[in-house]
């Protein structure tokens, strides 16, 4: 299955020719007039994403993601597609591909293959999510079932965008819509041993704080409060600050319990919104 190279995706007409492009190629694959009939593979999502690549962008991709070795990304390989060339190919695809030929993408060796895959799990959860007139227990079954998958190969988001593409959109949504609240698996995510489980248990909870639920995030940001890495920080301070935007007093109630134990980088995250005199305050009285 070949599609015509697109280097950029920068206008919305780009994006249309694209879509139509991977739209009839998926078609004339499974030799069928309507695609929307036909299960797409994993195959055919990696042969679609392969036609794409570009050297160039890739190599810009390893130095940012940190691919290094030695660095958080070791190891990891790009096609140097742009995260719009990868939603592009998800929307051609979205509700046509198996579990099964999801977790194929997020066991390839490409990173782009691998958010393909976490992506098309996001747009599984959306439409699993409960109908204007109310849930169903088929919406809660596949809801459950996507959640599930996502938990159960969570390794496999083994970078900061993997993660944040992802876990705000399955985990934050279903733990919010279950009839008892359970945050339990978020705070055995944070004391696992892997670097991108406890990112995705800080992360998930933006979706709770959107909605008004507060004290998921300061229970994990106490738990994760002395972790060594930078990602960790970042992703703590930015929650912070997202429950600043809905409620301030608790955020500052926060700092001034914590402020001597948060790592300094995620104190600068969590303040980034605050009038420069505030800031300095608090940055003063961290030294």
């Amino acid at each position: 299955m070949r599609i015509t190279k697109v280097r950029n995706l920068s206008d919305m007409a780009n994006k249309l020719f694209v879509i139509t492009e991977i739209m009839s190629n998926f078609a004339t694959s499974h030799h069928n007039s309507n695609p929307m009939e036909k299960d797409v593979t994993a195959a055919d999502l990696e042969a679609t994403l392969n036609e794409m690549q570009n050297d160039a962008q890739r190599d810009v991709l390893m130095r940012f993601f940190k691919t290094a070795p030695g660095e958080y990304g070791e190891g990891d390989m790009f096609l140097g597609l742009k995260v719009p060339q990868t939603r592009a190919v998800v929307k051609a695809a979205r509700g046509r591909v198996p579990l099964g030929e999801i977790e194929k993408l997020l066991y390839s060796p490409w990173h782009e293959a691998r958010l393909c895959g976490f992506l098309l799990l996001v747009e599984e959860m959306k439409s699993s999510m409960p109908a204007r007139k109310g849930d169903s227990s088929q919406r809660r079954a596949a809801r459950k079932e996507i959640y599930d998958f996502y938990v159960r190969h969570a390794r496999q988001a083994n970078n900061w965008d993997l993660v944040d593409l992802s876990c705000p959109y399955i985990v934050g949504p279903y733990l919010r819509n279950l009839p008892e609240p359970d945050y339990r698996v978020l705070y055995a995510l944070a004391d696992s041993d892997n670097l991108w489980e406890q990112r995705i248990a800080i992360v998930s909870t933006i979706d709770l704080i959107r909605c008004g639920i507060y004290e998921p995030t300061l229970i994990l940001v106490d738990k994760l409060i002395a972790h060594p890495h930078d990602l960790i920080h970042k992703a703590m301070g930015w929650m912070l600050r997202e429950l600043g935007k809905k409620d301030l007093d608790t955020m500052l109630d926060y700092l001034e319990r914590r402020y001597d134990r948060l790592p300094r980088t995620t104190l600068r995250y969590a303040i980034e919104r605050l009038p420069e005199s505030q800031r300095q305050f608090w940055l003063k009285r961290k030294r």
